[in-house]
């Protein structure tokens, strides 16, 4: 079976930024949202209404409010939904934090302030985290005015009374977009720290190969090995001699005396 370079390639921790569990993580996440913000829509639906009678005769009737239903149906969908967008953003804030600082290289040991993509990041990132808190603290402080409301008249609801409080319309409704705008502000947070993640990683990545060229250039060249050269036994490398051993004198004389012979 042929290994490929994906299977050499280390494999991402679950509490790492990208990472199959993070991923999972915000879709569950986003999930959550939707689900909340249907509950919000239910408690609209089914929120508690009032009818005031006049009783009394004379100059001065007094009038009495009768609401129309105990109110659990939406105190029980509101306090869903305001658990449920408080778990969701604990959650995901807790997953970022640790990723973040167990991240690979370090984002703010190795994050570069004077960059114009790091500037442009930062800026994304405090709006987003801005903005999910400002909304996520809208959302639940209505939800919470709406749990009240419905929480004062579980118990004999049907009995007419002087004084009634009512949740105003669209106020269940509201919650539930500010939740839901909520779960997507953070969504876009956890992508802003992810491509701060990946800019830091390249930027490393870059700062080790200059340097390594550097050091490569920077250190000096190393010398060659002294060669050693030996003359073989059979020839001498100054002078050579023939094979018979007579000098080249020996030669010239002998050449010399066989031309007279012959003149």
């Amino acid at each position: 079976m042929a290994v490929t370079h994906a299977d050499l390639a280390p494999s991402r921790s679950s509490t790492e930024l990208g990472s199959k569990a993070g991923t999972v993580l915000l879709i569950i996440c986003i999930l959550c949202g939707l689900f909340c913000f249907i509950l919000c829509l239910i408690a609209e639906a089914t929120r508690s209404m009032v009818t005031w009678n006049s009783t009394g005769e004379g100059k001065h009737p007094t009038k009495e409010c009768i609401y129309s239903g105990s109110g659990k149906t939406p105190l029980l969908c509101a306090g869903s939904a305001f658990l449920g967008l408080a778990v969701v953003m604990v959650v995901e804030h807790t997953y970022m934090l640790v990723a973040v600082s167990k991240s690979t290289p370090p984002v703010l040991i190795t994050w570069d302030p004077d960059s114009s993509s790091a500037k442009a990041l930062t800026w994304q990132a405090g709006f987003f985290f801005i903005s999910t808190w400002i909304f996520f603290a809208v959302g639940e402080i209505l939800l919470l005015i709406g749990v009240s409301v419905e929480s004062g008249h579980l118990k004999n609801w049907s009995t007419p009374r002087p004084s009634c409080l009512t949740i105003p319309q669209g106020l269940f409704s509201a919650a539930g977009v500010f939740g839901l705008a909520t779960t997507f502000l953070a969504t876009g947070l956890y992508l802003t720290a992810l491509k701060a993640h990946r800019l830091c990683h390249e930027q490393e990545t870059v700062r080790r190969q200059v340097l390594d060229i550097s050091v490569l250039f920077a250190s000096p060249p190393m010398s060659p090995r002294h060669r050693i050269i030996t003359a073989m036994n059979t020839e001498n490398p100054t002078a050579r001699q023939n094979h018979s051993g007579q000098p080249p004198s020996q030669f010239s004389s002998v050449f010399t005396k066989h031309s007279i012979d012959q003149v």
